[in-house]
């Protein structure tokens, strides 16, 4: 099953944006005027790694590099002309080194640290699956609320956003949609067929998307991480099991773990944000880091390149229009300070402990320009113990659900997030990972209210919308008498919870 992961992000708009555009290779670099050479072909039992190119965005650049790459010992996998980014595989060790001297070339790097042949969801701990006796216990008290879904009762979630009083106004639009990049989404859950959207859906492992039919289904019901996380979004009312935050909006999958391991591999989210920008999807949800690096650093060139990549790519959906929301990591890390320790990474072989700052080394999607990013919250609008934070960090919060100290009055009494599970299935879940489809699901609202905004407009509304949480007198969650993490700044905006915790029912209003 997947691992743990941890996330940054926007508020350092301008200087985020000017620091990732001078670094990340954007403009030409000394490399870029350097000789194309020619690399002796690499033995044949060699090892074989996958890597990303990023070239200028010039159609003959990007075919003189294309060229350029079975000299070095690479062959092309798939080409994003549209954001100068090429997949290639190859078995020379020294293919990064030789390509990035390639003229045009802007970075390149290996995007994993093992032969092609673990995934980087942000969930903490694993899944619950929602008893016959609980689901029967929360139908009870459910039937007591005229209009609720049978297990809305254990949802304190919907509640603490005023969800379930703003579907009553708004379910929202059928016409915004919402791509889950994730493990893949089982479309034949009774909760989720009613607003699934097939014609925005793929399996981008490896690159390529796959279109066709299931193409997007999780692997096995293990793989359970995307359909709650879809669920939570989107899962319909209709009488079923559960209700997500805009039971209105359609929601589509779009799969990016790798089958033999469950790493979310660069070449695969690249094609995923690209992906759900030419098929219409107005909003991405992003609850994973992108593998094998938790933090990536601009002064290693493989981690630079997959920087580069990524983000052209997620920038190239934000042109489209859309918003990209991601979760901001479940490590309890305050990802503005000066340094962190970094010990899980590559998680594709074998991790090396290092410290890093998360300024110059970039937790990707969450910490990419413009990527809203979401801290998670209990039933006591506290921030849950695992959410990691930060001052100018922090978009939003929003309920991911605290198994330890925030326990709600519900059946089942229990402070995960219930939603949707693969074969018809309802579980329990914790982390930033169900904070920020909360979050996606409340833009949807607000998409479907304006329908003209703007990814940047969402953004802004979706900040405008939240209640204002003012940092806690205290946060010894454990009472051993140490602040378990410090919150810094004022009510408007802090490191716990950005501008605030989002409200469905204020964005309906």
């Amino acid at each position: 099953m997947p691992h743990l992961r941890s996330r940054r992000r926007l508020a350092l708009a301008v200087p985020v944006v000017l620091s990732l555009t001078a670094s990340l290779g954007f403009l030409p670099t000394a490399a870029s005027a350097a000789p194309r050479v020619e690399s002796a072909a690499p033995s044949a039992d060699a090892p074989s790694l996958a890597y990303v190119v990023n070239t200028k965005l010039d159609h003959r650049t990007i075919e003189a590099v294309k060229k350029a790459i079975p000299a070095a010992g690479g062959t092309v996998v798939t080409t994003y002309e549209k954001i100068g980014v090429i997949v290639v595989h190859s078995s020379n060790p020294d293919f990064g080194k030789e390509i990035r001297a390639v003229r045009g070339v802007q970075s390149a790097g290996a995007t994993r640290t093992t032969p092609l042949t673990a995934a980087g969801t942000t969930d903490e701990g694993t899944a619950q699956v929602l008893s016959k006796e609980q689901a029967a216990k929360a139908a009870g008290v459910s039937a007591a609320t005229p209009g609720s879904e049978p297990l809305e009762a254990d949802q304190w979630d919907l509640r603490a956003i005023g969800a379930d009083k703003a579907a009553k106004i708004n379910p929202g639009s059928s016409k915004v949609t919402v791509a889950v990049i994730d493990t893949g989404v089982d479309d034949t859950h009774p909760d989720l067929a009613p607003n699934f959207s097939a014609s925005q859906s793929a399996n981008c492992v490896g690159g390529i998307p796959d279109t066709s039919a299931g193409a997007w289904r999780p692997y096995t019901a293990e793989d359970y991480h995307g359909t709650h996380v879809a669920g939570e979004i989107a899962a319909a009312r209709n009488g079923i099991g559960v209700a997500g935050v805009a039971p209105g909006v359609k929601v589509s999958g779009i799969k990016v773990s790798d089958p033999d391991n469950g790493l979310f591999y660069p070449e695969s989210v690249v094609c995923a944000f690209v992906f759900a920008a030419d098929h219409g999807v107005e909003i991405t949800n992003n609850s994973y880091y992108v593998d094998p690096w938790l933090y990536n650093c601009m002064d290693d060139p493989d981690q630079r390149a997959i920087v580069d990549a990524v983000n052209r790519a997620q920038l190239y959906a934000q042109k489209k229009g859309l918003l990209n929301v991601a979760s901001a990591g479940n490590s309890n890390h305050d990802l503005d300070s000066d340094s962190l320790v970094d010990d899980s990474s590559p998680d594709d072989s074998t991790p090396v402990e290092r410290t890093v700052d998360p300024h110059e080394c970039f937790d990707v999607p969450t910490q990419l320009p413009g990527v809203v990013t979401v801290s998670a919250t209990g039933v006591k609008n506290l921030k849950s113990y695992y959410s990691s934070y930060g001052k100018g960090v922090i978009d939003v919060a929003a309920p991911g659900g605290d198994r330890l100290y925030q326990i709600p009055d519900t059946p089942s009494q229990n402070g995960r997030i219930l939603s949707t599970m693969p074969n018809g299935e309802y579980g329990f879940l914790q982390g930033t990972s169900m904070a920020s489809p909360h979050a996606a699901g409340v833009a949807a609202l607000l998409k479907s209210k304006h329908p003209w905004a703007s990814g940047y407009q969402l953004q802004t509304m979706l900040k405008a919308q939240a209640d204002s949480t003012a940092c806690p007198a205290s946060y010894d969650q454990d009472g051993d008498g140490t602040q378990d993490a410090v919150c810094e700044g004022d009510k408007r905006v802090n490191g716990f919870y950005g501008a605030g915790i989002v409200n469905a029912l204020r964005a309906v209003k």
